[in-house]
């Protein structure tokens, strides 16, 4: 839950310090496998992933909550083990409420700006997502500002609109 109440930039300078090429995990991702993370389109996605997951996690928990535990108990009976019971009665149960919680924190990560730009920069063609260009259009060309705002508004709007009827039915 951590990375929904953080301000999104603090997320990506704990990113930064984190897993940066001299970061506490970072520099042992470059010295053993030559993996480096900021200012990296797998940064990007990685910063947007961690700002948004508290928005799946919170879908699925719930739905755990709410669905109890007499099937998996039910299954436990008839001789599933629980990896079997989890894989053919829990996930297939809660099918909903993944596919809601992706649907969230694909959302969420999508208007990502705080994280990734700290994290990840704002590379032209490279670490540049729709937030960061509309940011950078304001100056030379409003215009273009306008019409990614739109795009984002939409796809955010039409997002809340599949999910309206999961909500209103629960």
């Amino acid at each position: 839950m951590l990375p929904m109440v953080l301000p999104p930039v603090v997320a990506g300078t704990a990113l930064l310090f984190a897993l940066g090429r001299r970061g506490l995990v970072g520099q042992w991702l470059d010295n053993w496998f030559g993996v480096t993370l900021p200012f990296t389109t797998a940064g990007t996605i990685l910063a947007a992933t961690f700002v948004s997951l508290p928005f799946f996690v919170t879908t699925v928990e719930s739905a755990l909550v709410a669905q109890g535990r007499d099937l998996e108990e039910a299954a436990a009976v008839n001789a599933a083990g629980p990896m079997t019971a989890f894989a053919t009665v829990t996930v297939p149960s809660i099918r909903a409420a993944i596919g809601a919680g992706l649907a969230l924190g694909w959302a969420r990560a999508l208007g990502e700006f705080g994280a990734t730009i700290t994290f990840a920069g704002s590379l032209g063609g490279r670490t540049r997502t729709l937030p960061l260009q509309t940011f950078l259009a304001l100056e030379s060309d409003p215009e273009s500002a306008v019409a990614i705002s739109v795009l984002l508004l939409a796809v955010s709007l039409g997002v809340l609109v599949a999910l309206r009827g999961r909500w209103l039915t629960r």
